[in-house]
């Protein structure tokens, strides 16, 4: 058994926590200043072999500081810490620590993100065929749009001939044929769907990929700390799965 600790006690920290022990972890504690029954802070004495960070963006970078610093794996579920690359890149050197980061941790989704790339190089082929996206998340949701929908449109433009660049709010002018159009929709409990459509006059192809619930996430997150478990330096998510699927 793996033994691991959550920094952040959220949904996605109590989803984690009910798997880990199916998925060859053991959770040794969690911390979290705002939850009942965790550690109020990150020391030296309270970490474990791996580290989960599901926590807010305001605190994930100082989170990683700390546990880095303490010489500890980490698995980065947070977003919005992208711009700190560098830094995450220098103290993974410096303190000789694996880190593993991914804006999804759906091992579906990144199937998903394969088959789209697959999909769009594939109609890029036709010039007939236009391409359009969109998603829906739970009205709790931070941001719009999300790391995932950013990350599939940014897979989009990579293998399409004629996309240029995504634009994800309402359009007030008729969109123009290098534009993607990535629409977002925020409602109910929904966790997470992502449509990708390709469409012609004669005939459209639709993809979707939809998470039942925050388990499918909370997997991947678990087989993640497994694999950076293993290795040093930083990772992303996608490199992960390159080496699964080799």
């Amino acid at each position: 058994m793996l033994n691991i600790t959550l920094i952040g006690y959220g949904k996605m920290g109590r989803m984690i926590q009910n798997l880990a022990e199916a998925h060859g972890c053991r959770v040794q504690n969690m911390i979290d200043p705002t939850q009942p029954g965790c550690e109020p802070q990150i020391t030296d004495s309270n970490l474990a072999e791996v580290c989960l960070e599901f926590s807010h963006p305001d605190a994930v970078m100082d989170n990683i500081r700390k546990v880095a610093a303490a010489g500890k794996h980490l698995v980065v579920g947070t977003t919005g810490w992208n711009k700190y690359l560098p830094e995450v890149e220098e103290l993974a050197a410096k303190h000789n620590i694996g880190l593993i980061w991914g804006a999804n941790f759906s091992i579906g989704m990144n199937i998903f993100d394969r088959v789209i790339r697959h999909a769009t190089l594939l109609c890029a082929k036709f010039p007939f065929y236009d391409v359009g996206a969109w998603e829906i998340h739970h009205n709790q949701k931070a941001d719009s749009p999300s790391g995932t929908a950013i990350q599939l449109a940014n897979t989009i433009l990579d293998a399409s001939e004629t996309k240029q660049t995504a634009v994800y709010d309402k359009l007030e002018r008729r969109i123009s044929r290098d534009e993607l159009h990535f629409a977002s929709v925020r409602v109910g409990s929904v966790p997470g769907t992502h449509n990708v459509l390709f469409d012609s006059e004669t005939d459209s192809l639709e993809f979707t990929h939809r998470a039942r619930s925050r388990a499918c996430f909370a997997v991947g997150a678990l087989q993640a700390a497994q694999w950076i478990s293993l290795r040093k330096g930083v990772h992303s998510f996608n490199q992960m799965m390159e080496d699964l699927l080799c």
